[in-house]
């Protein structure tokens, strides 16, 4: 399967913001190049940026403004070389945690399949969860610097810097993706009996079929900076997924003396589960590609080295065979879930916040080619082909921001009013507010004035212009 090393530059967080640059590099099996990607669009009307992103990935108003291409666009042609390109195993770095999701949201609100880089027959890895493991095998396998609490930092301009790699435009999408590249490629060189291993994860169903078989395995885990390796055994099949959360799996430490286990009560195993320090049942996320290795790894490391073999097998054989120890778990997981389900806010879910919840219909699916490929005043007919409601907002709010000369005054004003509802808010909410931006501007303009940091200031000061600008344009809708 060729392999696809992406990277995005973004407005805010994966909900409420925007890609505004997406950098790919499109590669065979053994990482040669093949074909490459570097686009860049101007950010939504009506949503209010986060100057640190702006900042960090060097953003400036006439490039978040005046950039040739729209969201739209950016996002039309992001969609066409992914769909190109597959079927191909998508690697970022930290992707898992952050631009899948940036994907997820923003196709999600452009009336496009929002999962287009691991549904079948792509997959999607990690390049961080990638080094993480290999550097818990071999700690000669990257040059490392430190954080600020002194543990190895895995962030790829560190890494590229200590490598001798360029890092003149860092976080730039195109750059990142190089630098990835790169980074990989020491990586398949120096391990390449485990390349295999590293990437046997990258699907959902993949690592459940491990959990589901019989087998001991090396898990890397990467906590606060420190890469560990811990011994695990598999859990009765039955048993080994969350029984509410269908991308959680488990796995058992065999540091753990079994014994006592197999016949305690649910509340004695509740209990004994929540004070035993180090944890015994190790979560296991099986959409975000964990690292799951052979246990001779583990075995190089205490306290599994210390103990012998054969009882290492023994415990394993039991947390297998044991359904009443699996019927616990089981029990455990899912009261915790239930009480978590039970104090969940009961805030108002607005469309754009609520993919995960509902997952649009395969008919509305299908209306999507048919709905990009119309004319502008096309689109605005077929959206009653909708049968999400969600759906018809989002294509109300793209030809708001595209063409909105063919709206009818009345959803014209509608979304122009809700807009500024949100925006100019005064409280605190998860999408970035007018109100929020200035403080955000306030408190990086503090920090750059006792770095002495003019050209910050400077940026600072035209971001806040254009803040301005949105304000004026909102405050009488």
């Amino acid at each position: 399967m060729n392999i696809l090393i992406y990277d995005t530059e973004t407005t805010n967080s994966t909900i409420w913001g925007s890609i505004i640059e997406c950098g790919a590099v499109l590669c065979d099996s053994n990482l040669n190049e093949i074909s490459s990607l570097d686009v860049r669009g101007r950010i939504p009307e009506g949503e209010v940026p986060s100057a640190k992103a702006l900042l960090v990935n060097k953003t400036d108003i006439n490039l978040l403004t005046k950039t040739n291409l729209s969201h739209y666009e950016m996002l039309s042609q992001i969609e066409a070389y992914f769909s190109k390109s597959a079927p191909a195993c998508f690697i970022g770095w930290h992707n898992t945690n952050f631009d899948r999701k940036m994907f997820h949201f923003n196709l999600f609100r452009a009336n496009r399949y929002p999962y287009i880089t691991h549904s079948s027959p792509n997959e999607e890895h990690d390049g961080l969860h990638i080094a993480q493991g290999a550097y818990a095998i071999d700690q000669n396998i990257l040059k490392t610097g430190l954080t600020e609490k002194g543990n190895v930092s895995m962030k790829l301009e560190l890494l590229a810097k200590e490598q001798g790699f360029s890092t003149e435009k860092q976080h730039t999408a195109y750059h990142d993706s190089i630098t990835a590249l790169k980074i990989l490629k020491i990586i398949k060189e120096k391990q390449s009996n485990n390349w295999d291993d590293f990437l046997k994860t990258s699907s959902k169903n993949k690592v459940e079929t491990i959990l589901k078989s019989e087998g001991i395995y090396s898990i890397a885990e990467n906590f606060r900076g420190k890469n560990s390796l811990f011994l695990c055994g598999t859990i009765n099949p039955k048993y080994c997924m969350h029984p509410n959360y269908d991308k959680w799996g488990y796995v058992f430490d065999l540091r753990k003396n079994i014994e006592p286990l197999l016949d305690m009560t649910l509340d004695e195993f509740k209990s004994d589960l929540k004070s035993s320090k180090p944890k015994y049942l190790r979560a296991i996320k099986t959409n975000k590609a964990p690292i799951i290795l052979d246990k001779r790894y583990a075995l190089k490391e205490k306290p599994y080295c210390d103990l012998e073999w054969g009882l290492l097998e023994e415990r394993a054989k039991k947390i297998r065979n044991s359904e009443k120890l699996g019927l616990n778990i089981q029990n455990f997981l899912k009261e915790a879930a239930e009480e978590k389900d039970q104090n969940k806010s009961q805030e108002e879910i607005l469309p754009e916040s609520s993919l995960y919840g509902k997952f649009v219909s395969n008919k509305d699916t299908a209306l999507f080619p048919a709905w990009h490929a119309a004319s502008w005043k096309d689109k605005l007919k077929l959206l009653d082909k909708f049968t999400d409601p969600r759906c018809a907002w989002f294509g109300q709010k793209i030809i708001y921001q595209e063409a909105p000369e063919i709206l009818p005054e009345s959803i014209f004003k509608k979304i122009k009013r809700e807009i500024a509802r949100r925006i100019l808010s005064q409280n605190k909410e998860k999408w970035q507010t007018v109100g929020m931006a200035y403080n955000e501007i306030d408190t990086l303009r503090d920090f750059a004035s006792n770095k002495n940091d003019e050209e910050e200031l400077r940026r600072l000061d035209e971001i806040n212009e254009y803040v301005m600008s949105i304000q004026k344009k909102y405050e009488n809708a």
